[in-house]
């Protein structure tokens, strides 16, 4: 099986928040851009909670909007092995070195976890000072919430 190396995180000093995802999808991988899977809800959910049509935008102005906002995107896995996009089916992960965080973004308080898979390293974030939050996943394989339902726990977390 291939392995697959995963995007650059999108971050810098304004950082206060950092959204956590588990790896990037193939269609993320294949546009590198986060969250491109049309059905994925991250750029729908955030957009609400910041106040911008970001679902409309290019992704460089979907970029700079979040980080306007406060907001940094990354995901716990460098590299994995994977067959499709779906969670369960990462292997041999290697992390991203989460440590380096607090040089790239001093003013990082909260790492909010975009579902449970990413959130297995939540003991990790609390360990190196952060306030930890897991979130229900964006992706279109959990459906087991509306999507006002996410919003509203992610608008708690993303505002707070």
């Amino acid at each position: 099986m291939e392995r697959l190396t995963g995007l650059a995180p999108v971050i810098d000093a304004r950082a206060r928040v950092l959204v956590l995802g588990s790896f990037p999808s193939t269609a993320s991988l294949a546009a590198q851009q986060y969250y491109a899977h049309p059905q994925n809800q991250f750029w729908r959910i955030l957009g609400a909670v910041i106040g911008q049509p970001l679902k409309e935008m290019d992704y460089a102005a979907r970029i700079a909007a979040a980080q306007d906002a406060g907001i940094a995107i990354w995901d716990v896995f460098a590299s994995c092995e994977r067959a499709g996009s779906l969670d369960t089916a990462i292997r041999e992960a290697r992390p991203n070195d989460l440590a380096k965080l607090q040089e790239s973004a001093p003013a990082l308080r909260r790492i909010c976890f975009n579902g449970r898979m990413a959130a297995r390293r939540i003991r990790e974030v609390e360990a190196l000072g952060f306030q930890a939050l897991v979130l229900p996943s964006t992706s279109p394989a959990h459906a087991g919430m509306t999507f006002e339902q996410k919003l509203t726990r992610w608008r708690a977390a993303l505002q707070a």
